[in-house]
Formats: structure tokens, C-alpha cells, sequence
């Protein structure tokens, strides 16, 4: 996951066909043909809607473009996000960007699926290969 800090100049438009959802609109009443990323808003950090917009977006609609949190994203949120579909995040301004990249070493892997693996542990791993007895 790409993260971005609040005041990095990649968080402004750039050209893209870019898409400002408020989370309580639903994904699936909108045209998406040639929208290239989706920022999904989070307002306050209790806030989830916009995760179940993005599983939404990925799973059901099957948007392959950039899904982008912006809003009041805190660092403990970040592999949630990544699990829902989310390929980056504009931190909150008090967040250290080097202290959340370690969230993701925290997690190697999960049991579950999620929105972009949906088969679960079991399911990926390949069985063990047959040693001497």
C-alpha cells in the first residue's frame, strides 16, 4: 500500500479521471468507465463506511483502478484498509509515515481472504512436498 503524507503534492488531482465518493454514497448507482482511482472519505476515524465501499468497489464491481483513503486515517488503520481494497492512503497530519509502514510487516498473512485474495490460508498453500520416511 502507497502512503501518502498529508501535505505531499501526490494528494492533489494530477489529470487523472478522479472520482471524490462521500461515504454514504453507493458505489454501484455510478458509472465507472474511465475513472482511473476512487478517493473514498473518511470523515472521522470511527467512521467505516468507506471500507465496505471499497470491498464493494473491488469484489462486486470489480474496479481495477486506484482506491485512495483520504479523510482522518490513523495509522492503525492501514491494514484493514489494505484487506478492503485499498491501494494508498493520505495520512492524517499527525501520522509518521515510517512508524506505519511497520504495520505492515506486523501482519505477514491473514486466514481469511479479503477483498483482492479470496481464498483463504488453506486454500493458497501449496501441500507439503513429499519427504523420505
Amino acid at each position: 500500500m502507497k502512503l501518502i503524507a498529508t501535505n505531499d503534492a501526490a494528494t492533489r488531482l494530477t489529470g487523472q479521471n478522479v472520482l471524490q465518493l462521500a461515504n454514504d454514497v453507493d458505489p454501484s448507482t455510478l458509472a465507472l468507465d474511465g475513472v482511473e482511482r476512487i478517493d473514498l472519505q473518511f470523515p472521522k476515524f470511527t467512521d467505516g463506511r468507506a471500507y465496505s465501499q471499497a470491498f464493494l468497489l473491488r469484489r462486486r464491481l470489480g474496479f481495477q483502478g486506484e482506491l485512495r483513503a483520504t479523510g482522518d486515517v490513523l495509522i492503525d488503520q492501514l491494514v484493514q484498509m489494505q484487506r478492503s481494497g485499498f491501494d494508498s492512503a493520505v495520512l492524517r497530519a499527525d501520522q509518521d509515515t515510517a512508524a506505519a509502514e511497520v504495520q505492515f510487516s506486523r501482519f505477514a498473512s491473514f486466514y481469511q481472504g479479503d477483498a483482492r485474495t479470496i481464498a483463504p490460508l488453506f486454500a493458497r498453500k501449496s501441500p507439503p512436498a513429499a519427504g523420505p520416511q
